[in-house]
């Protein structure tokens, strides 16, 4: 049975990779619209449309999808604007505790059944304070312009503002492994035999 990632993301095809599965990645281009306002059910719901959306082009197959937010004090952080906006979002981060959510659905896909797995994890992530001169110079690197909340927590910089984590470090990275493997291997264990 083929695997298929339905994300573009490189982070999360990199976090896939360490399992040691054959997959292929086929992002949806599907519009990222939502009526929800809890982070899970966004997360959940985000994950489920795009793997639904790949779903239709394959059979006999296992379709991945997943989706990742940060939020602050209830607010949605979402990926930058522009610099302005990365700069903003930084600030605002900086010595505060935030949370990331990642959504997950995994769609198995045999003949003409189809069944969905889905699941979230959260990660509490603690920043240290920022220097604005610190938080200009990561934006001068690019990185956190495709990112939610404006940082990647395997980057050069993104890794020294964290100060603590708990929960899931690969979930703040974009793709929780260790829930996932939990749950893939419970769904089709001869992925792992």
């Amino acid at each position: 049975m083929k695997i298929i990632l339905a994300s573009k993301s490189p982070r999360r095809k990199y976090l896939l990779e360490l399992l040691n599965l054959q997959f292929e990645v086929q992002g949806s281009d599907i519009e990222e619209t939502y009526s929800y306002s809890n982070p899970t059910d966004i997360v959940k719901y985000l994950a489920s449309i795009k793997a639904t959306d790949v779903a239709q082009h394959h059979n006999n197959a296992i379709i991945i999808g997943a989706d990742t937010i940060v939020t602050l004090n209830g607010e949605i952080l979402e990926k930058p604007l522009d610099q302005t906006h990365a700069f903003e979002m930084l600030k605002t981060l900086s010595d505060n505790t935030h949370e990331v959510y990642t959504g997950v659905s995994i769609i198995k896909k045999k003949d003409a059944k189809l069944e969905e797995y889905v699941f979230y994890e959260q990660t509490k992530v603690t920043f240290a304070p920022l220097e604005d001169e610190e938080i200009h110079k990561y934006i001068a690197t690019g990185s956190p312009m495709d990112k939610a909340g404006a940082y990647g927590i395997q980057d050069d910089w993104g890794a020294v503002f964290v100060k603590r984590i708990e929960g899931d470090y690969y979930n703040v990275v974009g793709f929780p492994l260790h829930s996932f493997y939990q749950h893939i291997k419970s769904i089709e264990p001869s992925l792992f035999i």
